[in-house]
């Protein structure tokens, strides 16, 4: 695992000290407090019915997303019973972690400096991936895009999500947020 900072990280201290500034003069914002932030990340892994036939997957998915995130997953669980996909309420069905703060940051840096350029015939991440309120959710196809997780670790190819929580209220000014940490958006045809 990667050392975390004692002292608060580069990206973190960019934001308020040169992005909060260009925000606000970019966006038209008299008040500092109402520029948009990053509030949270949100990190889910869906494992589905391979839990139901191996009881280790779960471990093995869990020891790979605290690897990449720097926190243990909390396992998320089925609320009803689906007889169609033998299926018990209270089964495991996922993985989810919740990244604030300077975790928060160091994984989007991670993911913005080293794991996105890896990705091959990489032009950009989509712009479709905003709701309405400046949330932006991301979906990787492997986890093996992250370095610092080994190649013996690794039994499958299994895709998360990522999803960006901001309090932006708008896709224009969550878009705008985003850009400026680093987000490489593809370009508009």
């Amino acid at each position: 695992m990667w050392k975390e900072s004692i002292t608060m990280n580069q990206l973190q201290k960019t934001y308020k000290e040169t992005l909060v500034p260009k925000l606000m003069k970019d966006l038209g914002i008299v008040n500092a407090m109402a520029v948009p932030k990053l509030v949270k990340i949100v990190i889910n892994c869906g494992i589905g019915a391979e839990a139901q036939k191996d009881k280790k997957i779960i471990d093995k998915v869990t020891e790979q997303l605290a690897v990449i995130t720097g926190q243990r997953p909390h396992i998320t669980r089925a609320k009803r019973a689906i007889s169609t996909f033998k299926l018990r309420a209270g089964d495991p069905v996922g993985l989810r972690v919740t990244l604030r703060g300077t975790r928060m940051y160091d994984f989007l840096l991670r993911l913005t400096v080293v794991a996105l350029p890896r990705v091959r015939d990489f032009r950009g991440i989509p712009n479709k991936g905003f709701d309405g309120r400046g949330n932006y959710t991301l979906g990787l196809a492997e986890q093996s895009l992250f370095p610092e997780l080994e190649y013996s670790m690794i039994d499958k190819a299994r895709g998360f999500e990522a999803t960006f929580v901001t309090n932006a209220g708008s896709d224009i000014n969550g878009r705008a947020l985003l850009t400026e940490l680093g987000m490489p958006f593809a370009k508009e045809k």
